[in-house]
């Protein structure tokens, strides 16, 4: 399984790279003809699957730090694609939350994200296509339960 391991780290260090390089949002924005700050991309993703989020759960999620998401949320809600409103259990947190503007815009870039993902898949047979998306998410939901578990772990105790 060592060798398994080591191929599956490479493949997810090219993907990573792949994904990260400026190019494929960029190009996604413009197929989509929305006009949004690249750097805001990736937070008008996760807020529209898996908000109302938090600033600081969505720093997590983004990789980015509090007072950069800050800044960033604060911006797309000018923009008037977020709104924030006040956490259901905890009053002291603000969260972002999708507004119909911003679902919109998270469609149009659905849309041309679907396109996108269909010409790098096309010679790809479907219950390959099945299966990845399968696994994939199956290891992200992994690695995201293992760090909520270190993070519950490593937290001091109140």
């Amino acid at each position: 399984m060592k060798r398994e391991l080591l191929q599956l780290r490479e493949a997810l260090l090219d993907i990573n790279g792949i994904l990260n390089r400026p190019q494929p949002d960029a190009e996604l924005i413009e197929m989509a003809g929305v006009d949004l700050d690249r750097a805001l991309f990736p937070l008008l993703m996760r807020v529209d699957r898996r908000g109302p989020l938090g600033i600081g759960e969505l720093a997590e999620l983004c990789g980015r730090d509090y007072t950069t998401v800050s800044r960033q949320v604060a911006k797309l809600e000018s923009l008037g694609l977020v709104g924030r409103q006040v956490n259901a259990q905890d009053a002291r947190i603000k969260e972002a939350v999708l507004t119909e503007q911003g679902r919109t815009m998270t469609r149009a870039l659905d849309g041309a994200r679907e396109k996108l993902w269909m010409s790098v898949l096309a010679g790809w047979d479907k219950a390959d296509v099945t299966d990845l998306s399968r696994l994939l998410r199956k290891l992200a939901d992994s690695g995201l339960e293992f760090v909520k578990t270190e993070r519950a772990r490593q937290a001091p105790e109140a």
